[in-house]
């Protein structure tokens, strides 16, 4: 797989991280994300120390901003002529109410409209290579109903109503994409990772399983050959199951995707599918 590359969101530490590592123990090239240069150069150094790998590049962006990740995907589509795999594993569970710089409730911004974006914004390198596969990391904590009006900025907040909902937008963006790129080569999947011991986990809701049990998943949805043309599917245990029964409603995926596009319009301008 020397010739496949995988940007992975959030991948300076947890199951990204870790992530980061089996897959560039495969021989992939890898595009970290994170925050902070100073972190992810030491973690492209572990990562480089534990591995070997060669193929080590990264790109920094606050992803509540929708300017940043505007500039992060211009600065990748110049440097790179394709990509193979996009891992959207960033994300955030918020215990009181933030705004982004945008002016959306944290929690959202993060956990789906920067999918959103940044998705759409480097469909272009996703379509151009032979076949390529975007995976978005959800949660079985999933919503079993889409509360859109709540959705920009919540009142009363409700953290963890907030962060399923996120959740359940994880789920209904993967089928609606998955099915406007179904002639196009590319793949659209999303996962429940477990129960994972990392930072989000022990800071708002205590611990849980090692990393490696959630990054192993990601790199099967990632790499298995078993999943080529499989898409718009919801992994459990790498195995494909059930949504909330409103994640298979039409209506209730083009309504968030036509907030989405609207919300990103308003502060970028078009997005062309």
């Amino acid at each position: 797989m020397d010739d496949t590359t995988a940007l992975i969101t959030g991948s300076t530490d947890g199951i990204g991280k870790q992530t980061a590592i089996e897959l560039a123990e495969m021989g992939l090239g890898i595009i970290l994300h994170g925050r902070s240069e100073s972190r992810i150069k030491r973690v492209i150094q572990e990562i480089r120390h534990k591995t070997g790998s060669d193929q080590l590049d990264y790109f920094i962006a606050d992803l509540s901003s929708l300017q940043q990740i505007r500039a992060m995907a211009a600065e990748i589509r110049r440097k790179y002529d394709k990509l193979e795999i996009l891992i959207n594993n960033a994300g955030v569970a918020m215990n009181k109410l933030e705004f982004s710089d945008d002016g959306y409730e944290m929690t959202f911004a993060v956990n789906h409209l920067a999918v959103f974006a940044t998705t759409l914004l480097l469909l272009d390198l996703l379509k151009q290579a032979a076949s390529s596969r975007i995976i978005n990391v959800s949660s079985m904590a999933h919503s079993s109903s889409l509360r859109i009006e709540n959705l920009i900025g919540p009142r009363p907040f409700d953290g963890w109503e907030a962060y399923c909902q996120s959740k359940l937008c994880n789920i209904l963006f993967t089928y609606e994409l998955a099915g406007k790129l179904k002639d196009h080569g590319v793949t659209v999947n999303c996962l429940h990772p477990g129960v994972i011991d990392t930072k989000l986990l022990r800071t708002h809701f205590g611990g849980g399983s090692p990393v490696t049990e959630g990054s192993r998943k990601l790199v099967y949805l990632a790499t298995a050959s078993e999943l080529e043309g499989v898409t718009g599917k919801y992994f459990y245990n790498n195995r494909q199951t059930q949504s909330a029964e409103v994640t298979y409603d039409p209506e209730t995926r083009k309504k968030l995707w036509n907030l989405s596009e609207n919300l990103f319009r308003k502060k970028e301008g078009n997005i062309i599918l």
